[in-house]
């Protein structure tokens, strides 16, 4: 099978002795690079505004084990840390623990290399297995889908673009938010529904979401006013606009009390 196929198929090859992993897309994400675009007093409002929903729908879980896949960004690391989670970031490549290097190095948080399309965890081995920034960037997003929701044993939270969004304009706006921003890769928009679709079949049933912004993040960038852009996303929140088209979407579901059994890979 030619590697292009392999690679549609999501599948892990070997070069030379080494294993490589396809779903890769955290090894950017974890980059100094990619940072920067949450540098500066809008980056730190988009990051709030990520981790006050993401803790919210974690306090159903207090003390809870919580796996971080593709991770290494650090977004979420030093709030489950805070908020006394037991965190375990799964990253593809070892370079995706330098963002995250003090909280390892001091033991509040683990960091374990391996491949996403078969994690190196038994079944249900965490209480909840989040990912953030990995689900635009996926190839092959059912069987990463049920990788995660196999090693949850409560529930499963990612983020993701919502296609009934401004995001549905991407391909138009690329060329604009490549002028905007220094670091921008063609992404995969998703429908709510066909992610529960595939959920629903691996015993997960929804249990909450939260859109995080009605216009788009580079407009807020461009903006580069904290105050005027919360009160432009509070204001799209109260007339249900945000609820109806914002994006991306943090998507909460729990595994189904009558699913108790093991999850075969998609």
């Amino acid at each position: 099978m030619k590697s292009e196929e392999r690679k549609e198929k999501g599948e892990k090859f070997s070069g030379g002795g080494v294993v490589e992993y396809l779903e890769t897309a955290d090894i950017e994400t974890s980059s100094d690079a990619y940072a920067r675009r949450f540098d500066g007093r809008v980056g730190e409002w988009f990051l709030w505004v990520q981790e006050r929903a993401s803790l919210g729908m974690l306090a159903a879980y207090p003390n809870a084990a919580v796996l971080d896949v593709g991770g290494g960004h650090g977004q979420l690391t030093s709030g489950l840390v805070r908020g006394g989670f037991r965190t375990v970031v799964l990253g593809s490549s070892e370079e995706c623990k330098a963002r995250i290097r003090p909280w390892v190095d001091s033991g509040e948080a683990g960091f374990v290399v391996g491949d996403f399309l078969e994690m190196p965890f038994p079944d249900r081995s965490f209480d909840v297995v989040i990912s953030y920034r990995m689900m635009a960037h996926v190839a092959n997003r059912d069987r990463f889908m049920s990788e995660m929701a196999r090693v949850a044993d409560k529930a499963v939270i990612i983020d993701y673009p919502e296609i009934r969004s401004v995001n549905s304009l991407a391909p138009y706006l690329f060329g604009l938010k490549k002028g905007l921003e220094e670091t921008v890769r063609t992404f995969s928009c998703y429908r709510e529904r066909e992610l529960l679709e595939v959920f629903g079949k691996l015993g997960y049933r929804k249990s909450d979401r939260f859109p995080q912004f009605f216009l788009p993040m580079v407009l807020h960038r461009k903006l580069n006013q904290p105050g005027l852009s919360s009160g432009i996303e509070n204001f799209s929140r109260a007339l249900g606009l945000t609820s109806l088209f914002g994006s991306p979407v943090i998507l909460k579901v729990e595994r189904a009390k009558k699913h108790t059994g093991h999850i075969d890979r998609l």
